[in-house]
C-alpha cells in the first residue's frame, strides 16, 4: 500500500507494524521498508514514533544506501512536532554533506519553505541544483522537483526568472504554465466572490492535481537485470542453460547499457538497474514454483526487485561511481560516449 493512500483506504498504523514486520523478514530491504512505515506513521500523526524509525535506521549498524534521505526525512518530520533546533542542525548537516541525490535537497528545501523560510529554501534549492546539474545536458527525471521546486519558492519571493527558472518552464508539462501554478495571487483568488476567478482557479488546481497524480503514479522503475562477476559465475555453473542469456560478463554489462540508453532514446522515464544475487534469483524461482533454469523468469524477477525498492537511477549523478561496481566514475565508464 502506498503511504500517500487517502486514510479512507487504509489504515496507516497497521500498515506501518506490517511493514515493520516484513522488515524483520527481509533485513536487506529494512532501508526501504523502514522508510515506508515512517511514512505511514507519519500520515497517522504519530511523528515520534516516525523519528524512532529514522533513529532505529542511523543508529543500525548496516551501512545505510541514503543516510542523507534518512537524516532529511527525520529533521522534517521533527519540525512538524516542535523539535526546530534540531531539525535545523540536521538540515544545516545535510546540506553542508552535499549529497548526490536530488531526494535530499527537495526534502530540506520543502521543510524550511513549508515554515515561511523562504530565503533558506531557495538557497537550498539552488545548492543542490548547482551540484547535481551543472553542465548535465539532459536533467534526470528524478532532480525535476529541484528546479520546480525552486521556481515555485523564487515565485514567491518576487524574484526575477534566471536560467535554472527556464530550465524548470522547459521540464514543466502541464497545460498551465509554472508561472501561473506558483504566482502568489491565487492564495486572493481562493477568496474571491468572483464567479470568473473561482473558476479559474480552480482550472489551475486542476492542471497543478494532474501533475502530482502523475508524478505519483509514476511506475516502478523500467529496471534491468545486472549480475556481478562472482554472481554470474556463480548462476552460470549452477544452471549452464542460462548462458545463452549471458555469453561472457563483459556482454552481459554492455548489453545493459546498450540497453537502456535505447530506452532513454525512445522517451521511456524512470529507468534503473537491480542487482542480482543467486540465493535472492533461486528463492524467488521457487516462489513463483518454477526452475531458475527458465529464462522468461529474469525480467520478472527484476521487477520484483525494483518494486521492493532496489532499483538505482540509470543514469548515475554526474561524477558517480559506476552501476557496474567497477569503481570508476560513469563517465569514464559505461557512460563514455567516446567508447
Amino acid at each position: 500500500m502506498r503511504p500517500d493512500t487517502s486514510a479512507e483506504y487504509v489504515d496507516h498504523n497497521a500498515e506501518a507494524a506490517r511493514l515493520e514486520r516484513t522488515a524483520g523478514l527481509y533485513p536487506e530491504d529494512a532501508e526501504h521498508l523502514l522508510l515506508q512505515a515512517a511514512a505511514h506513521l507519519e500520515l497517522a500523526d504519530d511523528r515520534p514514533r516516525a523519528s524512532t524509525l529514522y533513529d532505529r535506521l542511523l543508529a543500525g549498524g548496516t551501512p545505510l544506501e541514503n543516510p542523507f534521505l534518512v537524516r532529511a526525512l527525520k529533521a522534517a518530520n521533527l519540525w512538524e512536532y516542535g523539535h526546530e533546533a534540531e531539525a535545523r542542525a540536521i538540515i544545516e548537516g545535510v546540506r553542508a554533506g552535499a549529497p548526490r541525490d536530488p531526494a535530499p535537497w527537495v526534502i530540506v528545501a520543502e521543510a524550511l519553505e513549508s515554515h515561511d523560510e523562504l530565503e533558506s529554501a531557495q538557497a537550498a534549492f539552488t545548492e543542490g541544483a548547482v551540484l547535481l546539474l551543472t553542465d548535465v545536458a539532459e536533467p534526470p527525471y528524478a532532480t525535476r522537483p529541484l528546479v520546480i521546486g525552486r521556481h515555485r519558492v523564487r515565485r514567491m519571493l518576487g524574484l526575477p526568472h534566471d536560467d535554472w527558472d527556464t530550465l524548470a518552464d522547459t521540464l514543466h508539462s502541464s497545460p498551465v504554465s509554472l508561472d501561473e501554478l506558483h504566482d502568489p495571487k491565487r492564495v486572493w483568488s481562493l477568496g474571491s466572490e468572483d464567479p470568473a476567478e473561482l473558476r479559474a482557479e480552480i482550472s489551475r488546481l486542476r492542471a497543478e492535481l494532474g501533475s502530482y497524480r502523475e508524478a505519483l503514479s509514476r511506475p516502478f522503475p523500467v529496471a534491468v537485470l545486472h549480475w556481478p562477476a562472482d554472481e554470474l559465475t556463480e548462476l552460470l555453473a549452477a544452471y549452464p542453460s542460462l548462458s545463452a542469456e549471458y555469453p561472457s560478463h563483459g556482454e552481459h554489462l554492455a548489453t545493459i547499457e546498450a540497453s537502456l540508453a535505447e530506452l532513454a532514446a525512445s522517451g521511456t522515464p524512470n529507468l534503473g538497474i537491480v542487482t542480482g544475487t543467486v540465493p535472492s534469483y533461486e528463492a524467488f524461482s521457487a516462489s513463483e514454483g518454477a526452475s531458475p533454469t527458465d529464462a522468461s523468469l529474469l525480467p520478472q524477477y527484476a521487477t520484483t526487485l525494483a518494486a521492493r525498492g532496489l532499483a538505482v537511477a540509470w543514469p548515475p549523478q554526474r561524477g558517480s561511481a559506476c552501476w557496474c561496481g567497477s569503481g570508476r566514475v560513469y563517465e569514464e565508464c559505461h557512460g563514455d560516449a567516446s567508447a
